[in-house]
């Protein structure tokens, strides 16, 4: 594997396939039903230079749960670019403390750039409206196991991405992602503005794949065996982005009328999260709350098992970690989280 985890366009199917198969056997671990120590000694560096709650506790726990531990930074204040510090400096510094590092930054290209000046693996945990490839990676794990329990296969599937297109990383590196597959169907939805980019259209169809762009969500999706949904990213708008756009209309907001009008009782709904829960955003809306078709909490617990898998790959200890394993001695509930499946 490339020694970094920047993009998804530093991996192929074979590596993809092995990393969701990797996942799969660090399941009993990540459910706490098994421990290892495999990467006892070994230090994370944790780097989020931008808001985050979900990717930050879920690298940490991912690194936890193999037996490292995690040096934790957040934000520009307590860091010392706040004195001026090059992405360089700070780069080569971390790397003679830690063993691997993830790092999330507002500008998109910076986290390659500091990948640069370290020879320690380096994961992009979101480089503004760049990518998010390991996001990608758990909502190709999640879309597996969701299809596996249907008796679905990817090739063929008709998948409908929808919301911030423009600027959400997260659907950059699914839809690339999803072109390492055999063909499907991707139908594309995104308020006026906020489409994906063309040139990420372009390379999805020259893979042979079948895309299609719509103007909004009162339309047949008969079909759809996925809905990716994503919130507004108000904060990565230009300036006159900002002052043309006039809110997210009604008929592109995935809730509960949509799903039973449009989509079937075997259709999952993901988003990468956070949702926007305030009235006026529009984002998924909490009325799928207890729907078996909302997928988004089992998608954030798979973010444990998929993030062990790369941390694991990156240093190379997969094929040593069941050799590793023993039983959990604390409590452990019968099931982790509610009931939402």
């Amino acid at each position: 594997m490339n020694p970094h985890l920047l993009s998804i366009d530093s991996l192929d199917r074979g590596r993809v396939d092995h990393l969701l198969q990797v996942a799969g056997r660090m399941e009993p671990i990540a459910s706490r039903r098994q421990v290892t120590r495999i990467l006892e000694g070994a230090v994370l560096g944790n780097l989020f230079f931008e808001a985050s709650t979900r990717t930050r506790v879920s690298f940490n726990a991912a690194f936890c749960r193999l037996g490292g531990s995690v040096c934790d930074t957040t934000g520009f204040t307590f860091s010392s670019m706040a004195k001026g510090e090059s992405l360089y400096d700070t780069s080569r510094v971390m790397s003679g403390y830690c063993d691997a590092i993830v790092m999330r930054h507002p500008e998109q290209g910076s986290v390659a750039e500091f990948a640069n000046a370290t020879n320690v693996p380096v994961v992009n945990g979101g480089d503004g409206a760049g990518e998010h490839p390991s996001q990608a990676l758990l909502d190709l794990y999640t879309i597996d196991k969701e299809f596996t329990r249907r008796g679905k296969t990817l090739p063929g599937a008709h998948i409908l991405l929808t919301g911030d297109l423009l600027h959400g990383r997260t659907v950059h590196s699914l839809i690339k992602l999803l072109s390492l597959y055999p063909p499907m169907r991707i139908t594309l939805v995104a308020p006026p503005g906020l489409a994906m980019p063309p040139a990420l259209v372009e390379l999805v169809a020259s893979r042979g794949h079948h895309v299609e762009q719509r103007d909004s969500l009162a339309s047949d999706f008969g079909d759809l065996d996925v809905v990716y949904t994503t919130r507004i990213q108000k904060e990565r708008f230009t300036s006159e982005l900002s002052e043309t756009f006039n809110g997210v209309p009604a008929d592109f907001v995935v809730n509960k009328g949509f799903m039973d009008r449009r989509c079937t009782a075997d259709t999952i709904v993901m988003h990468p999260l956070p949702r926007d829960s305030r009235p006026d955003a529009n984002d998924l809306d909490v009325d799928l709350n207890g729907d078996p078709r909302l997928a988004i909490f089992r998608q954030t617990d798979n973010g444990i098992p998929m993030r062990m898998a790369i941390f694991a790959t990156l240093l190379q200890v997969e094929d040593l970690v069941e050799k590793d394993m023993r039983p959990v001695r604390w409590f452990v509930p019968e099931r982790l989280g509610t009931r939402d499946d």
